[in-house]
């Protein structure tokens, strides 16, 4: 009995050196691990704010099928359905080469306008062991008209079709619901319309989204134009307001606008409608995503 007895104090008096020991290991390897860096996802609900680009971009092998869609204007009356007999379509395909690093291409009728694409993400929020405020990307644009010339009498040449648009997207995501992008924006024409007008532009845009549920956002976007830069027409500013649906695979976006463009050219230097006046169009985009190729 004194031998069972001498065993089991043996063994109790082990028992909190082994927990105490165990505990100590595994501080040990707590510490010894580098503390983590947490990407930021998910800033925007789609590459696309309202109209002009957001710093989102595709994954790896990545292709997104985008169907852009405006009518026209709301104060057009009874006749035209307000707006839903006249409309602008623009068909776009974006490839993600990285994930970082998108190329596109791109066809709207308004204008019969061809575009291409570049969007590099160089900058990523992030926080944890390392920390960053914001996100960064970059963005440049060509666009060829293709429609008819004005005057085809004249010496036309193929470079007065071309105009360009480089943007710097600066985003950051505050929280779960709310995100802001800042869009100091170039775009530049080979042809204008007199020669008072600067053939560059120059605006500064900015953009918000609010998440509302789960698959809800409400977003904003304007861009200020700076003044003094087009004397042939009397532009405005382009403001848009919209509202993300998530189903699944889609985004789907509504958003009503007074512009009739869906590319940042058309923003920028040829927005002319007036909310006041009821220059609003009515809009969606839709885009699908599709995985080409194991990542």
């Amino acid at each position: 009995m004194k031998k069972y007895f001498i065993i089991i104090v043996f063994f109790s008096l082990c028992i909190p050196f082994n927990s105490i020991a165990q505990e100590e290991l595994l501080e040990m390897l707590e510490s010894s691990q580098e503390p983590q860096t947490d990407f930021t996802i998910a800033t925007f609900k789609s590459t696309r704010l309202v109209s002009g680009h957001s710093i989102e971009t595709n994954g790896k092998r990545v292709l997104q099928f985008m169907i852009q869609h405006r009518f026209g204007t709301l104060n057009s009356g009874w006749r035209d359905l307000w707006g839903l007999d006249n409309s602008t379509i623009r068909l776009g395909f974006e490839y993600g080469i990285t994930d970082q690093l998108n190329i596109g291409l791109g066809r709207s009728s308004f204008l019969k306008t061809y575009d291409g694409m570049v969007k590099w993400r160089f900058l990523r929020q992030k926080s944890g062991a390392k920390n960053f405020p914001f996100s960064a990307t970059a963005v440049s644009s060509v666009y060829l008209n293709s429609s008819e010339w004005t005057d085809p009498e004249r010496e036309n040449y193929f470079s007065s079709r071309l105009s360009f648009h480089h943007a710097l997207l600066l985003a950051r995501k505050f929280d779960d619901k709310f995100s802001i992008q800042l869009m100091p924006t170039v775009v530049h024409s080979n042809l204008v319309s007199t020669a008072e007008d600067l053939n560059t532009m120059v605006s500064m845009g900015i953009g918000t989204s609010i998440k509302l549920s789960g698959s809800i956002r409400l977003n904003a976007e304007y861009y200020y134009l700076l003044p003094d830069q087009i004397e042939s027409k009397e532009l405005t500013n382009s403001l848009s307001l919209g509202v993300d649906i998530e189903t699944g695979g889609h985004v789907f976006q509504l958003h009503v606008t007074n512009s009739k463009g869906m590319t940042e050219q058309f923003l920028v230097g040829n927005t002319t409608g007036e909310w006041g006046k009821g220059d609003i169009y009515f809009g969606f985009n839709i885009s699908r995503v599709f995985n080409v190729g194991k990542k």
